[in-house]
C-alpha cells in the first residue's frame, strides 16, 4: 500500500461527542486527547513520516471564555504530561501557529517541549495552535514585503516558491492526505497554501471514537487514488508529490 509521508487532521467532533454522553464539552475534548496517543501510535507503524494537526484554530478564540480557557489549560497539561512520552518515544515536535495570544508560560512550554525533542529523528508531530490558513499566507507575505523591502529578495523573485520558503511548514512536505473526523466538508482554514494537491478524506466518525481501523480506511482511500497533478497518465497510480 502507498503510505503518505505527510497526514494532516482536522479534529473535529470532542463537543458533540460530549454532548451526546451528557457531559461538558472539555470532557470531548480530554477524549480526543487519548485518541491522539492511538494516532501517534498507529502513523510510527504504518510508517507515516509527518502528522499534522489542527488543535486550535485563530477561529477557536471566538468560542465561549469559559470552553477556551479550559482548553488553554488542557494544553498546557497535556504537554506537561505528554512530552515526556513523546520523546522517549523518539517524536519531534513542532508548533505553528500565531503564539502572541498565548500566555507567557504557555509559550515558554511549548518552546520547551520543542527544544526536549530537537534531537529525536523518528515521527514529526506538528501541531496547528492558534492557526489559521489565511494568517499562514499573510505572515508569509509580510516576510517577502521585509526581504525585498531590505534587499534579501529582488522582486522578480517573487513566485510560489519564494512564499512557500515563508510558510509556517516551510520544512515539511505538503500533506497528501487531509482527514478531517465529525462530519463536516471543508477544510475551515486549515493548511490553505499547503492543501493545494491534498487528497481529502471526510468521515463522520467524531475525532474521540477515531480508531485504528478508520485510519486504516483513509489510508487505502489514499492509496486508491491517482495523483497526477494535473498531468495526464497511463502508468495507473502514483506515489505522493
Amino acid at each position: 500500500m502507498i503510505i503518505p509521508r505527510h497526514v494532516a487532521i482536522i479534529m473535529d467532533g470532542n463537543g458533540r461527542w460530549a454532548r451526546a454522553r451528557f457531559l461538558p464539552r472539555l470532557a470531548g475534548h480530554r477524549q480526543g486527547a487519548r485518541t491522539v496517543r492511538k494516532v501517534l501510535r498507529h502513523c510510527t507503524s504504518r510508517g507515516v513520516q509527518v502528522l499534522t494537526l489542527f488543535a486550535f484554530s485563530s477561529e477557536n478564540w471566538r468560542r465561549p471564555p469559559d470552553e477556551v480557557e479550559g482548553l488553554m489549560e488542557l494544553f498546557m497539561s497535556s504537554l506537561e504530561r505528554e512530552v515526556p512520552a513523546l520523546n522517549e518515544s523518539n517524536v519531534q515536535l513542532f508548533f505553528i501557529g500565531d503564539r502572541d495570544a498565548f500566555s507567557g508560560p504557555l509559550r515558554e512550554r511549548i518552546s520547551e517541549a520543542e527544544r526536549t525533542t530537537a534531537d529525536n529523528d523518528g515521527l514529526q508531530l506538528v501541531i496547528a495552535a492558534g492557526y489559521g490558513g489565511r494568517w499562514d499566507i499573510a505572515q508569509a507575505a509580510r516576510r517577502v514585503v521585509e526581504d525585498v523591502t531590505t534587499g534579501r529578495l529582488d522582486p522578480a523573485g517573487v513566485d510560489e516558491q519564494a512564499i512557500a520558503a515563508r510558510l509556517s511548514t516551510c520544512a515539511f512536505p505538503d500533506p497528501e492526505l487531509l482527514i478531517r473526523t465529525g462530519g463536516e466538508r471543508r477544510v475551515s482554514n486549515f493548511l490553505l497554501w499547503q492543501c493545494a494537491y491534498t487528497e481529502l478524506y471526510f468521515t463522520d466518525v467524531l475525532w474521540p471514537d477515531f480508531d485504528e481501523a478508520e485510519f486504516d480506511r483513509a489510508l487505502a482511500f489514499y492509496a486508491a487514488r491517482e495523483r497526477r497533478f494535473g498531468r495526464v497518465t497511463d502508468t495507473g497510480k502514483e506515489a505522493g508529490a
